[in-house]
């Protein structure tokens, strides 16, 4: 996801990012170099280094850092981007339940039905577009159960 535009606002203590499609907020509490009282943020710029998925940001003293849209959408906790973490997170279990398992890949093929070249999709870990409905069948398949817990955020 690109970086349109940023912008910093010194009396809120945050950020202002703008994508194609939706705006954000981050604030300088989650920074890692925090500007401090009475250090302002001086200046802010999407980042053409990072392929404009990142904006780095001066402050008063010098110090200058940078943030990864990633850290933005974790913060705002982006459904897409939420979606994305559990369909990897699944993919990395599936890795693993592949490996240690009895079953041979042809067998875990001929169970889920596909082709062996769609269980080696469903196994990259960097393919975004299976849905998780298949990572639970394939998990199925591997004798796992897969349980989803709801929880209150914690602080």
């Amino acid at each position: 996801m690109k970086i349109s535009s940023v912008h910093f606002n010194n009396r809120r203590k945050g950020f202002e990012i703008k994508t194609r499609s939706q705006s954000y907020w981050f604030p300088y509490v989650k920074l890692d170099i925090q500007p401090k009282s009475g250090d302002k943020v001086l200046r802010a710029s999407v980042d053409a280094e990072l392929s404009n998925e990142g904006f780095v940001y001066a402050l008063e003293s010098g110090e200058e850092g940078t943030v990864h849209i990633e850290q933005v959408l974790e913060y705002n906790r982006d459904p897409s981007y939420m979606r994305d973490i559990l369909l990897y997170k699944l993919t990395l279990e599936a890795q693993k339940r592949v490996n240690t398992s009895p079953l041979s890949k042809r067998e875990v093929i001929r169970r889920l039905g596909t082709s062996a070249t769609q269980l080696y999709r469903l196994l990259d870990q960097t393919n975004y577009r299976k849905t998780i409905d298949q990572m639970l069948l394939l998990l199925n398949v591997l004798d796992c159960e897969v349980d989803v817990i709801v929880r209150a955020k914690s602080a």
